[in-house]
């Protein structure tokens, strides 16, 4: 299965906790179409009620066989997925263009998946790598057969004729 990838920055936010028994939580904020060369972890803001951070850079594959998914997600809002553990600022799990698949892993509660905005680089990118594989499936509407009312039965016929009844 021919499959493609490049890597992508990704930036997460932390906001101040609404009560004093809460905790920083960490949620991704976007996705950088280029990596920079700072560091995974650091602080990209100045400290404050919301603070961002440069998570590090992620690999996004494309497959072949999701060619279809990743049309739907361009002639949808194009977007890309992104989950990770809350309590870690670079704790990045998952980085995909497939919303079926970022979809999926939103029902896991021990993981925050936001679907950011797509660069319009990586959404040209994506759009190419589709148009190379995607292939439209034709809807062939199937024939019912007639059932055989003799087909499942042993030996003689379901209905007899009139001359095979017995006195």
């Amino acid at each position: 299965m021919p499959k493609l990838f490049c890597r992508l920055g990704i930036v997460t936010v932390s906001r101040k906790p609404v009560t004093r028994w809460g905790k920083r939580g960490f949620a991704p904020h976007s996705v950088l179409p280029d990596v920079p060369a700072t560091p995974a972890g650091e602080r990209l803001s100045p400290p404050g009620d919301v603070e961002l951070y440069y998570a590090g850079d992620f690999q996004l594959m494309l497959y072949s066989g999701e060619a279809a998914h990743y049309r739907d997600n361009l002639f949808a809002k194009p977007t890309l997925w992104v989950a990770m553990r809350p309590d870690d600022p670079k704790g990045v799990v998952m980085l995909t263009a497939d919303p079926y698949e970022g979809e999926a892993r939103a029902g896991d509660e021990a993981l925050v998946v936001a679907a950011l905005p797509m660069p319009p680089s990586v959404a040209l990118w994506v759009e190419g790598f589709m148009s190379l594989h995607y292939k439209e499936e034709v809807f062939v509407k199937r024939k019912r057969k007639r059932a055989d009312p003799d087909a499942l039965t042993r030996g003689g016929k379901r209905v007899l004729d009139k001359d095979e009844f017995l006195p």
